[in-house]
């Protein structure tokens, strides 16, 4: 069996492109960037978070259409990387604000999820924290620099996480 994590790169990597097109033509939103504009609800985006995750298992794992050596690789080395995504934004987050966010975990959580998505299944579990670790700061530099450098507002940051993050991996 062959592993599909080409077709989850070029999922994500549309997704993020296709996102900055849609902000880059519905403009900001009333007040962007002088208000402060906050998630509604971070607990129901920390258990969108914890979906996303337990989803991404089937992806990555079930595209080695079977149980075996291959679908191991690819669970381990997406729990890993996105356990370490989180961390390499909240280290970065700290260093840089003094402040980590728990919705900065979360943001690095589904990063690293979508930089080990091209690796999966064919990394080592420390290569697979090395690419969490590495997209997860990645990705919080593209959502807090890029973002502010180029002034366009991708409310969800889905450019800054799934478009950078998968180019990272």
């Amino acid at each position: 069996p062959v592993l599909d994590s080409a077709g989850g790169t070029v999922v994500h990597i549309s997704s993020g492109v296709s996102a900055l097109v849609c902000a880059l033509m519905l403009g900001k939103r009333t007040g962007f960037p002088q208000e402060p504009m906050m998630p509604h609800n971070v607990v129901f985006s920390l258990i969108g978070t914890g979906l996303l995750w337990v989803g991404w298992f089937g992806f990555n794992a079930g595209s080695a259409l079977g149980a075996g050596e291959l679908a191991t690789s690819a669970f381990a080395a997406t729990h890993f990387s996105a356990a370490a995504g989180a961390l390499g934004w909240m280290g970065l987050e700290w260093f840089l604000k003094r402040k980590p966010s728990v919705l900065g975990a979360a943001s690095g959580m589904v990063a690293g999820l979508a930089t080990i998505t091209p690796a999966s299944g064919f990394v080592t579990i420390p290569s697979a924290l090395l690419i969490g670790l590495v997209g997860g700061m990645a990705c919080y530099c593209a959502v807090s620099h890029l973002k502010a450098k180029f002034g366009y507002d991708d409310s969800l940051d889905v450019f800054g996480v799934h478009g950078v993050g998968s180019t990272v991996g």
